[in-house]
C-alpha cells in the first residue's frame, strides 16, 4: 500500500475512534438522551 494513503487511513481511523469514544462517554454520562 502506499505509504500516503496509510498516514490517510491511520488519521481515519484515529478520527473514527476519537468520534466513537466521545459518543460513548456520552450515552454512558447520559443515557436518557440516548434510549
Amino acid at each position: 500500500m502506499d505509504i500516503a494513503m496509510t498516514e490517510a487511513f491511520d488519521v481515519l481511523a484515529a478520527v473514527l475512534a476519537s468520534l466513537l469514544f466521545v459518543y460513548l462517554a456520552a450515552a454512558l454520562l447520559r443515557p436518557e438522551d440516548f434510549s
